[in-house]
């Protein structure tokens, strides 16, 4: 593990990194190549989770060397609290049809698996070709439903995560790293 860099905007993390910028930008890489031959001659059409996954989706597209499409979905479960309700809200819905085409969901982080889960059965409902998951990071041991993730970034420990795009209250999105935040910080 790396120290976490000075700065106000590392306040409330461990003393840690979990993963450094360097470490990120490596795994994107290797994931958009592995994202390019297994989808070379298909009709891509990339699906970007708001908020969390911006970060990850902005860097995964820019290394996948293919022509796609984009499009983004925002959904809740869970507001502002630090664990799902398992009720799963679509606050944002997609702008363009899914049918015939092979849609790959960008995600941050997937843990008890539920919201990826009720939304990999709504968009197979409107007829995509084929579906796949990408996420970033993946907490196996928080899962409560079956859920198979396609392309994952890091299997990482049950800990509260921040930054690359995940937040605590909309706060730490903005790190270039990943690091654990303090449970005092969410646990006020």
């Amino acid at each position: 593990m790396t120290m976490k860099p000075q700065g106000t905007a590392y306040e409330g993390l461990k003393d840690e990194l979990l993963l450094t910028r360097e470490e990120i930008a490596a795994r994107v890489a290797e994931l958009g190549a592995q994202i390019t031959r297994d989808y070379k001659g298909k009709d891509l059409t990339t699906v970007c989770i708001l908020k969390g996954a911006v970060v990850f989706f902005v860097d995964l597209i820019r290394a996948i060397d293919l022509p796609l499409s984009m499009d983004f979905m925002s959904i809740s479960s869970y507001g502002n609290a630090t664990k799902s309700s398992g009720v799963v809200r679509i606050l944002k819905d997609l702008d363009k049809p899914v049918n015939g085409k092979d849609v790959l969901i960008i995600e941050d982080i997937v843990d008890s698996g539920m919201t990826l889960s009720f939304l990999r059965d709504n968009l197979k409902s409107r007829g995509a070709a084929s579906l796949k998951i990408a996420t970033l990071l993946d907490k196996p041991d928080r899962r409560r439903v079956p859920l198979h993730v396609d392309y994952c970034g890091f299997v990482i420990p049950d800990e509260f995560v921040v930054g690359y795009g995940l937040d605590y209250a909309e706060q730490y999105r903005n790190l270039p790293d990943i690091g654990i935040l303090r449970p005092e910080i969410y646990s006020k």
